[in-house]
């Protein structure tokens, strides 16, 4: 049986294009200035060593999930057809690393540029990755019955707290 063309997102193909455009916003989107806000900000001195600290964690978080993935990356929510239950390394702090690390480095590069509009982009990504990691779960649970136990022990995207 021949596969679906993308547009009919058989595999989840338009979470990855929302999940595009949001990194783009991350990246180019338009910029603001905390100190152009009306409330007061933390100094400087605070903000960007947090915001160092949050990227940095995040870059290791999800390259350690890529790395612990191996040959079951995949971009796409519906997991690889001869993938096998990833529960070690990363994935013992929080069931989706990669997204984890990726809002981490969202919130450090929102903190460090001291830009109030990333933020809001990073909360943006925190929302869609709680969506895309709903339907990658309830494919997962189809495909390895072990996976329930797993997701009552362990965090969905923040470790030790959601």
């Amino acid at each position: 049986m021949p596969e679906k063309p993308f547009w009919k997102g058989s595999r989840g193909e338009w979470y990855l294009i929302v999940q595009a455009v949001l990194f783009s916003l991350l990246i180019f989107g338009p910029r603001s200035s905390w100190k152009m806000t009306f409330w007061i900000s933390p100094p400087d001195w605070i903000l960007s060593p947090v915001g160092v600290i949050l990227f940095v964690t995040g870059v290791v978080l999800a390259a350690g999930g890529a790395i612990h993935l191996g040959k079951n990356l995949t971009p796409f929510p519906l997991p690889k057809e001869n993938a096998t239950l990833i529960i070690t390394g990363s994935y013992l702090f929080v069931r989706h690393p990669i997204y984890s690390g990726i809002i981490f480095m969202a919130f450090g590069w929102g903190l460090w540029l001291h830009d109030w509009l990333t933020i809001i982009y990073a909360l943006m990504l925190l929302a869609f990755f709680d969506i895309k990691s709903r339907l990658e779960e309830r494919l997962l649970e189809e495909k390895f019955p072990e996976y329930a136990a797993y997701r009552r022990r362990v965090r969905k995207l923040l470790p030790f707290v959601y």
